[in-house]
């Protein structure tokens, strides 16, 4: 049977692993989300001028699908 010693330095040892973990998650967690709010940025940005583009077609072509549809 393991002696107390021993187990509380396995306890140790796993609880040391899991919050290195929980770190490395966390700052991959935070890499994602500034990789989604910067893509969220340029999908604005990317609507927006296509509505400036949009708005200066002459009128009735704004909406017309392409020939190929």
């Amino acid at each position: 049977m393991i002696d107390s010693e021993e187990r509380i330095v396995k306890l140790e040892e796993q609880l040391a692993f899991q919050e290195d973990l929980i770190q490395k998650l966390d700052d991959a967690l935070a890499d994602q989300q500034k990789q989604l709010m910067d893509a969220e940025r340029k999908i604005e940005l990317l609507m927006e001028q296509l509505r400036k583009v949009e708005s200066n077609l002459p009128e009735g072509q704004q909406d017309e699908r392409p020939p190929h549809y």
